[in-house]
This record gives C-alpha cells, structure tokens and sequence, in this order.
C-alpha cells in the first residue's frame, strides 16, 4: 500500500475522468478533490464543493462519482449524495465541467433522480457507466435492521419489493436533458412480474450494494452487498436477477426471519463467494477485477476488502467457481471505504480513517 496522499476528510470513493493522471476523491462532507500528479490540485478550493446540500451523518453524505463516458467532450459528470429536502433523499445530480478545467461549476446542477430515504443508513451510493453507456446506481434496502424500514412492505421488505427503487440496481440513460429515460431492454419495461414494478430497476433482493464494478475486458458486473448478521457476499450482477435479500444471506436463510421467505418473482441467484463475521470482518467493500500493466500476477482477480478488518483480498474466478481466494494486505487502522481505478486500470484504495489515498503496488 503505496501512500499517493493524505489530509483528506473521509474518503469515500477515487475515479478517474479517463484521461491521463486526473484523479478525483470525494470527502463524505460534500466535497470533490482533485489529484493530479499525485497531489491534491483543489486544497484551497476544491473540484466541486456541495456541502451546503449534502447531509453527512452517518452513513449518508456524498457517496458517489461517475464520469459521463464522453466526459471530455461534454463534461458531464454524475454525482449521488443524500440530502435533507426537509425528508431524507438520495440526489442523483449531474454537473458540468469544462474539460482540463481546475473547477466544476455548482450552479449547472440538473437533478436526474430523487428517492426519498426512510432511514439513513443503507443508502447505497454507488454510480458507474457500464459498457452500454447507460448509468448503473446502487440502492440499498432502505435501512434498519431486517430490511424493516418505513415503507416496507410484506413479505420480503424493500429489496424483494419491485414498487420501490431500494434494495436495487438502478440502470438509466441520462442522455435526455430533462431527467432521464428507461432503457427500453431493462427487465421490467416489459411484461413485469407486477403491474406497478419500476422500469428502472436492473436487479433487485439487494441489502446495500455500497460498491460494484465493471470488469474493463468483460463487461461483467461485480458487486460487494453488505451482510446483516453473519455473511458477507461478492455477486456477479446480471440483468433482472434476484439476489435473495432478505429472505437470503449470502448462500443461507437470514436467521432472523421467522419463519423463513422465499425470494419472490425468481429464485436468488447465489453469490461468487461468501465469508463470515469473524475476526472483525464484518462489511465489504466492493473493488475491481485488475486490467493494469505494473503488476502482471494480479490480472485478472477481483480485489475487495473489508473495511472494518482493514483486510484487502485478491479473488480468481474461472469456468463459474471460485479458483483461488488470498489476502493481499491487512492493517486493522486500514479502513477501506472504497478502491479505485485510474485510466490505466491501476488500482487505489481510501482509507476513510484517517484520510489517505493508497496506490496498490507489488512488494
């Protein structure tokens, strides 16, 4: 773990714009930092500065940070922060920049999305334009415990719910200038399993997708999906697919459900890999399959890490199983909130606490 920089204030997610070393952090508190050269370019005023919008308790902040595809033409950038509006919401916002530029421009934010929040945990986060251009967004189920928010609905809570948009992967296309559209190929443009199913919805039964991934020479989605008592878990998302919460934890039934679910419309589709809560591995952070050029024996695995183990792993997935499963680094002060990739498919890690960006490196 290669410190890149410090002084930053809870870290919560590392992108790149796609051009050559501008790498951007946002800090929970509602702030975009820019790294360039390896240093913080934006230390008096930062990239874009949202903190009179953003509610930062908790779980809740600024949580997410996409790149439009063809940000160096139009300088569109996407953001998820939640906010008091007076209730609790998660925002999906774009914003523009001009390219090259120092600084974005507050006053050019456009709200693609409002979902209101019962809770203020589990409240996803995650953004990421997958290979068809579209914009994928994380929800989770809406918070408390047991997936009994306010607003749930029985059996199965939020995530086997398909009225609601927690407890989901949201797939859109921003490409409209007045909110967004529904891809028509999304699984419940058609022929939904009920009438009133959110067009949006990529797949649902999720507990809080807080970080996925697109694997750069596959398409293939990678998610890490935060257990509740004893299982963490890695899925590999596909279109319409139900991954079991809560009548499911990882591969098992959720111990305090009684009796016992069923997921409903569809059977879960079990997980890539699951580990249990013990030696303080108790919440996943979702990584990237490594496509870099620096370190060679690591292509092709998937790197996730616990944030409160402080434990990072390196996961090998062929023909359907799991091949090979090691622990790459452990520092129980190491609390990674998210990885991060640059354009070059090098990999980083936050540190939430206290503040620092890592490059992963070969010893």
């Amino acid at each position: 773990m290669e410190k890149v920089v410090g002084g930053l204030t809870h870290p919560t997610n590392l992108v790149s714009d796609g051009s050559g070393d501008r790498l951007y952090v946002t800090e929970q508190r509602g702030l975009i930092r820019l790294l360039k050269g390896g240093e913080i370019d934006s230390k008096k005023t930062p990239f874009l500065d949202i903190r009179n919008e953003v509610f930062d308790q908790g779980e809740c902040g600024l949580l997410g940070l996409a790149f439009h595809p063809k940000f160096a033409e139009n300088g569109l950038f996407y953001v998820d922060y939640t906010t008091k509006r007076p209730d609790l919401k998660t925002i999906i916002a774009e914003f523009r920049a001009s390219p090259g530029s120092l600084r974005a421009e507050a006053g050019t934010e456009r709200v693609v999305l409002t979902i209101d929040q019962p809770q203020a945990n589990h409240n996803g986060g995650q953004l990421q334009f997958g290979p068809d251009g579209m914009l994928y967004i994380g929800m989770g189920d809406g918070g408390a415990a047991n997936d009994t928010a306010k607003g749930h609905h029985e059996p199965g809570g939020n995530a086997q719910y398909l009225a609601t948009m927690l407890g989901k992967i949201l797939r859109i296309d921003v490409t409209p200038r007045d909110a967004y559209a529904v891809p028509k190929d999304n699984p419940f443009v058609t022929n939904p399993p009920v009438p009133d199913a959110r067009p949006e919805i990529w797949c649902f039964g999720i507990r809080n997708a807080w970080r996925f991934s697109f694997d750069r020479k596959t398409g293939e989605c990678w998610c890490g999906d935060i257990g509740q008592d004893i299982w963490e878990e890695i899925d590999l998302i596909v279109k319409g697919g139900n991954y079991g919460w809560r009548p499911r934890e990882g591969f098992h039934a959720t111990p305090k459900i009684q009796p016992p679910e069923e997921p409903k419309y569809s059977p879960a589709i079990d997980p890539v890999l699951e580990y249990k809560h013990v030696d303080r591995n108790v919440s996943i952070t979702g990584g990237y399959v490594y496509r870099g050029k620096v370190m060679p024996d690591l292509v092709g695995y998937y790197v996730y890490g616990d944030y409160a183990s402080g434990r990072i792993w390196a996961l090998k997935y062929e023909n359907g199983k799991v091949v090979e499963n090691v622990e790459l680094y452990h520092d129980w002060g190491l609390t990674p909130s998210s990885f991060g990739e640059d354009a070059n498919g090098e990999l980083y890690v936050c540190a939430h606490e206290p503040g620092v960006i890592y490059r992963i490196v070969a010893k």
